[in-house]
């Protein structure tokens, strides 16, 4: 009997990332569905090419989706690199172009001229609008564990060097526990604060959660959201009286700014402010409510200066999951299986994309054709803008 569905699982190319959309656990119960299951060589991954093999995947070489069928959709993580080809698969992915992010026309553009579609995955929603799949624990716990390494590091006159991924959270624990400690001793009242702003989200519990792991006490850890932040404008100074900032919200619309220079400035020698992790890192959105930097940052060089203010490390990498890659993709893959296993749904059936629209389609690839809808709503967009 033939396969229900094909689908190729990718490489990724972007550096220091190990993570995996597809794990071998994932995929066996893909297989076990009636997939086929492709899967590209890959260096980097955390998985080893032999796991993926030992589960029944064809294995095919590093970077080869191109040759790939083009009904064959193109599963990976990251955004493909710039500048590339014309796209005329499916790919399922996290593209970084919905937001009018810094080149989004350009990347919409290749799949225009190419034929292909993009199913974001950062937009992969249930009925409800709530994504199925996301990284975002996991985004928090690794910057916050990162925002006190750095504190710790930047307290002792030096700055936090390159960062490798970690085989599992209690290792990374380990440092960051010693982290707070060193923080504690550089403090006159031996205390450790923190501002998370977005902190009923998946991103800021993950944060929350690695702090208080670490030994800072929960009560030291200001737990910002809607409430706050709509109780008064920004910039706050509640921000430069705390050792570390952890911004876990993605704004669609501009508001005051969480802090800027102007404030730091104000603060002068009384600023305890000495670490900015920017989690969502929408470095480029002109939504950005933290203006002080410019650049995102990376697991070589995981921080970056203010300009004019001294004392201060601002961390914007963005793909901080693969600081534990394993144990994030593991739990990313597990929440995107039932979307995936309704990929036959649409890729089988020329209409389906208008018959899922229906109500008692949910289950059944709705998830796919919201995707599907979205994307031509953006791609319209971006043709109006002139790609």
């Amino acid at each position: 009997m033939a396969p229900v569905q094909s689908l190729w699982l990718r490489c990724e190319t972007k550096p220091a990332e190990h993570r995996s959309a597809l794990t071998p656990t994932t995929a066996k119960k893909l297989i076990d569905a009636g997939f086929d299951i492709t899967v590209e060589r890959d260096p980097q991954r955390i998985f080893d090419d032999n796991e993926f093999e030992a589960v029944g995947c064809h294995m095919v070489n590093y970077h080869s989706w191109v040759l790939a069928p083009r009904t064959m959709p193109i599963l990976g993580l990251k955004e493909l690199d710039t500048p590339g080809p014309d796209l005329s698969h499916t790919h399922i992915q996290f593209a970084h172009c919905y937001k009018h992010q810094e080149g989004w026309v350009d990347v919409l553009g290749r799949f225009k001229r190419g034929g292909g579609k993009l199913y974001d995955l950062e937009f992969l929603e249930d009925e409800n609008g709530r994504r199925v799949a996301a990284f975002g624990w996991h985004a928090g716990f690794a910057g916050a564990a990162l925002g006190l390494l750095s504190l710790a590091e930047q307290l002792q006159g030096r700055r936090l060097g390159p960062q490798a991924a970690y085989p599992n959270e209690d290792e990374l624990l380990k440092r960051t526990c010693a982290a707070v400690e060193v923080i504690r001793e550089h403090r006159q009242d031996k205390r450790v604060t923190a501002l998370v702003i977005g902190a009923l989200g998946r991103c800021g519990r993950g944060a929350i959660d690695c702090l208080v792991k670490s030994g800072v006490q929960l009560d030291d850890v200001a737990r910002w959201d809607l409430q706050e932040t709509s109780a008064k404008s920004g910039p706050y100074q509640e921000i430069v009286d705390s050792d570390l900032f952890i911004n876990c919200i993605y704004l669609s619309k501009k508001i005051p700014p969480f802090v800027d220079a102007a404030l730091l400035q104000q603060a002068g020698s009384n600023r305890r402010l000495g670490t900015i992790v920017d989690v969502s890192c929408d470095t480029t959105n002109p939504h950005n409510p933290i203006p002080i930097y410019s650049v995102n940052t990376t697991f070589e060089r995981p921080t970056v200066g203010v300009p004019g203010v001294d004392g201060l490390e601002v961390i914007s990498i963005d793909h901080l999951p693969t600081l534990l890659p394993r144990e994030s993709s593991e739990a990313f893959s597990h929440d995107l299986l039932p979307s995936l296993l309704q990929l036959p749904y649409i890729q089988n059936d020329e209409h389906a994309l208008d018959a899922l629209q229906k109500e008692h389609a949910e289950g059944q690839g709705a998830v796919w054709a919201r995707a599907e809808k979205l994307f031509q709503h953006h791609m319209a967009d971006a043709v109006a803008h002139g790609a």
